[in-house]
């Protein structure tokens, strides 16, 4: 290696945060923490980003492998992943006004159709997000997108009411496994000093998503088009929407066919030599002109995990039962000491935002409905009696809604390493509930129309705030099990919130405006609680 190479690799290894003891966090009764000692006596003392010998933390590797290209592909690859994710769960709002029509469905109907995705999401987000800890990244992305696409597709040509409930389920069972794996996988790539505004990167693609969806739904739904026989088989607009709703998930499965696996992931079950060769592809594509083997790293040193996840002491391959025990344990490492406040803290915002976002969001082109025929967004009509045929300004002002995250990533990626995470959590989160407070006492589609633009810029900097924080706070044993935790309150939460929605429009629409209101303040003051993780090393 020449002296060249050793300086064409300039970068400044960060401090740890003293507010989290890394000597502590571990999710399997060993150490699962870099600790820069291990294995390397004194030849592991880090010299120029790397060991004198070649040795190196993962979190070095990861900076000797320079910062360039490869991310940007990587960015663009999961970027898409995680708008298909958002496409497939915001359609079922924009498609909620013609399908209640077409499926003669009423409002606690509508909302077990809003909640159900949901549902499946909070079946596939522990299932997948946990199998990820053990199967490996880039497999269950490839497993999960694919059952989003097909199920979402299927649920396009079904006729009856339940069965395209059922359908919506199975994709959502797809979508769930994505979401946080999409996020582990992202991460484990970033330099320290990079992670931070990546990851906020990352996070608007979903503002992407949410505006491709709503531009869809307005060129798609409003028009004349679709199929009808006489033996009662339809194929609307509606309908054409959904399925051209799952192209960017069956897309996404043919970029991750191409892309490596997670060398974190590879290196903490044991498998160096391959998270090594992965490390040189990426090093050679962020350097111009330099090749694999011009990477300065020739050893890397885990962090203290071992093979336990899939393989046995003697090196066997346990099976798919004990994986699951070991999954369990995993779990259960998520509620001990020194993670048992961070794991609650995080449940807790993520349930109230989640109650707050989905139970609102997803009933927004309905509201907007009820403003243009009703005369307020808690009025309430008859169906049978009123305009059942949405005109175009609700897909339009949709349209707005979705693209007033626009601001809010934008103030995300700015902010996140220059403000603490939990004072953007916090402060999102609060002026995000006083808008849905005054929600309810609007009267005209304008004045709905700019609370639900502001509610929409201001929350988005908790959700793209709390992908950053759920990458940061768990080691790498547990980091896809953590967010498939997380991921079932979530769920929960959007399910409630959707299903009590549903329930209360028709009766007293103020009081789930002001229950959202005030659990999102709650949320808010919750992530006080939180440790500061800003460009802290990835455990």
């Amino acid at each position: 290696m020449s002296a060249e190479h050793n300086k064409s690799v300039p970068y400044t290894r960060l401090e740890v945060d003293d507010d989290v003891d890394q000597d502590e966090v571990n999710c399997n009764e060993t150490s699962s923490l870099v600790q820069h000692g291990t294995g390397g006596g004194d030849s592991a003392k880090i010299k120029n980003g790397y060991t004198k010998d070649g040795e190196a933390t993962y979190s070095d590797a990861v900076e000797a492998a320079g910062f360039g290209k490869f991310h940007a592909l990587l960015l663009i690859v999961c970027g898409w992943a995680n708008m298909s994710d958002a496409v497939e769960i915001l359609s079922v709002s924009f498609l909620l006004p013609n399908a209640s029509v077409d499926m003669n469905i009423n409002s606690v109907e509508k909302g077990a159709l809003t909640s159900i995705i949901f549902v499946g999401m909070l079946v596939g987000g522990y299932l997948w997000g946990s199998l990820a800890d053990i199967r490996g990244r880039r497999q269950i992305l490839i497993y999960s997108l694919t059952c989003n696409a097909f199920f979402g597709a299927a649920s396009s040509v079904c006729q009856n009411f339940w069965l395209f409930l059922v359908m919506r389920f199975l994709s959502g069972v797809g979508v769930g496994g994505s979401i946080p794996v999409i996020f582990s996988y992202f991460g484990e790539f970033q330099p320290n000093n990079h992670r931070g505004k990546m990851i906020s990167g990352l996070s608007t693609f979903w503002m992407g998503g949410n505006i491709l969806t709503a531009a869809l739904a307005w060129a798609i739904i409003p028009r004349d088009i679709g199929y009808h026989n006489d033996d009662g088989f339809s194929y609307e607009s509606w309908r054409i929407f959904v399925a051209v709703c799952c192209v960017p998930a069956a897309s996404s499965v043919i970029t991750f066919m191409i892309m490596p696996e997670s060398p974190k992931y590879l290196l903490e079950q044991g498998n160096e030599e391959k998270a090594l060769a992965i490390m040189r592809k990426i090093y050679s594509w962020n350097h111009k002109g330099a090749k694999p083997s011009d990477y300065p790293v020739t050893h890397l040193i885990p962090s203290g995990t071992n093979k336990r996840q899939l393989y046995a002491e003697d090196g066997t391959k346990l099976s798919l039962w004990k994986q699951f025990l070991a999954l369990y344990q995993a779990t259960k490492q998520l509620f001990k000491k020194p993670l048992t406040g961070i794991t609650i803290a995080m449940l807790v915002i993520i349930f109230n935002l989640s109650f707050g976002y989905y139970g609102l969001f997803m009933w927004f082109p309905e509201l907007f409905k009820r403003v243009e025929y009703g005369g307020s967004a808690c009025s309430t009509f008859n169906e049978s009696t009123n305009i059942t045929e949405p005109s175009d300004r609700i897909y339009v002002d949709g349209f707005y809604t979705a693209l007033s995250n626009l601001p809010g990533n934008l103030l995300t990626i700015v902010l996140m390493d220059r403000l603490s995470r939990k004072l953007l959590i916090t402060s999102s989160m609060i002026i995000s509930g006083v808008s849905v407070f005054f929600i309810w006492f609007l009267e005209t589609r304008t004045h709905v129309l700019i609370m639900s633009c502001l509610f929409g810029a201001i929350s988005v900097i908790t959700w793209n705030t709390l992908n950053v924080v759920g990458v940061e706070l768990y080691p790498t044993s547990c980091r896809s099990t953590a967010l498939g935790v997380q991921s079932v309150l979530n769920r929960l939460g959007a399910i409630i919130g959707s299903l009590m929605f549903g329930v209360l429009i028709d009766l007293n629409c103020a009081i789930p405006m002001i229950l959202i209101a005030v659990l999102l303040a709650i949320g808010g003051l919750t992530a006080l609680a939180l440790p500061n993780t800003s460009k802290k090393e990835l455990k």
